[in-house]
């Protein structure tokens, strides 16, 4: 294969990774951190009693809000030491390079109803 050919084969699978290019996954960074430091300064949890080996974030949604900003929304769970579940809903705007375009809203869920 000659340079020329693989320079083609460079540019074509760089403009195709660009095209479809998906939005920020943001799980385990900004909303993950930004939620515990919420659940911490409301006394609900802290860093003794969490088991953060544990600690599970995953993206619901993502809504593209402008260019390159999305809107999401993250399922964030902490598990106690205690073996107990802390979940809460985090809410951020986030784009390609920056998963902090906005800060975090954080909604504790008190209780899980249903199967």
């Amino acid at each position: 294969m000659n340079i020329s050919r693989i320079f083609i084969a460079l540019v074509i699978s760089t403009v195709v990774s660009l095209a479809t290019a998906k939005d920020p996954d943001c799980s385990g960074r900004w909303p993950t951190v930004m939620t515990f430091v919420h659940l911490k300064n409301a006394g609900i949890t802290n860093n003794d009693k969490i088991d953060f080996a544990k600690t599970k974030t995953v993206r619901l949604a993502s809504e593209k809000i402008g260019k390159d900003l999305y809107h999401q929304i993250y399922d964030v769970k902490y598990t106690e030491k205690s073996g107990k579940i802390i979940e809460a809903i985090a809410v951020h705007d986030a784009s390609q390079e920056e998963c902090s375009m906005t800060g975090v809203d954080v909604f504790v869920v008190s209780q899980h109803l249903g199967p």
